[in-house]
């Protein structure tokens, strides 16, 4: 009797159950991709409800009695929701909402003594696996914890110039190995010496007889003599046009004198031509 009872409370639950949901709203789909969302506050929504199922399944994950089977599969499981959690986190961002890249709690690989480890990624998983709870003691994987970590030290500056030779800057050294290049460059050396040598000579010579001669030689050629000369000519012209600018200023201030202390027969006068000293003037 008892037994009849405890099915028909069963079947009285589903049916209230059931009518419970023709009562209430159509559960929303979360969305396949989170770019599909244009709203900020559905895309926390789902942010959240991801979260929650995270939670969900870490907390059964910790049950070593599940078996190997089950426990891989939790572990997928929490690995595929975490990395939904990044793509609705991101979205967020771009809708305008909350960076919780900066603030969130990221995954990080901890060892079965709580220590946040660096381990590499088991073949066949991407970047970014995890193991979680007691998942880290299944079998191919406890190994991954025990053995020493092989951390690649970054190089120094120093090392990186070390290492650099002439050919990282395009410099070669051993072009010519069968020694062929060698007596063309020591020919066209020479050559080029001796072009040198007999411009210097030239140049030498014609200092020497200009100062024999008497005239101001260059050591630099010509150029240098001619713009020398053509800077005295300037300023030669220009002294004299100072000169006369002066003398002409100096006239125009002893007529203005004249015109202020002298009377208008006497500046008759001299316009005339008569006397021309201003201390015997007579009144």
């Amino acid at each position: 009797m008892a037994r009849n009872e405890e099915k028909a409370q069963s079947l009285l639950n589903r049916f209230t159950t059931m009518k419970q949901e023709e009562k209430s709203k159509p559960r929303e789909r979360r969305p396949y991709l989170a770019s599909q969302c244009r709203d900020l506050a559905d895309a926390d929504r789902w942010r959240g409800e991801v979260l929650r199922e995270i939670g969900v399944r870490l907390a059964e994950i910790q049950n070593e009695g599940l078996g190997e089977h089950r426990l891989r599969d939790l572990n997928d499981q929490i690995n595929k929701l975490l990395r939904e959690r990044s793509h609705w986190e991101r979205r967020i961002l771009e809708l305008g909402g909350h960076d919780y890249s900066r603030s969130s709690d990221a995954a990080l690989m901890t060892d079965l003594d709580g220590n946040i480890v660096a381990i590499p990624n088991p073949s066949g998983r991407g970047p970014g696996y995890h193991y979680f709870g007691a998942a880290k003691k299944l079998p191919g994987v406890r190994e991954l914890f025990d053995k020493p970590l092989d951390v690649r030290k970054r190089g120094t500056r120093y090392g990186i110039h070390k290492r650099i030779n002439a050919g990282y800057c395009r410099y070669y050294y051993y072009d010519d190995e069968d020694g062929a290049l060698e007596p063309h460059e020591a020919a066209a050396e020479k050559r080029m010496r001796h072009e040198v040598v007999t411009e210097w000579h030239r140049v030498a010579r014609e200092a020497m007889k200009n100062v024999a001669s008497g005239e101001v030689a260059a050591a630099a050629g010509g150029s240098g003599g001619e713009a020398a000369t053509a800077r005295e000519v300037l300023f030669e012209e220009v002294e004299e046009e100072v000169e006369e600018e002066i003398e002409r200023t100096v006239l125009e201030k002893k007529e203005e004198l004249l015109s202020k202390y002298t009377s208008d027969a006497v500046q008759g006068d001299r316009a005339d031509g008569g006397q021309g000293d201003m201390l015997n003037v007579q009144r």
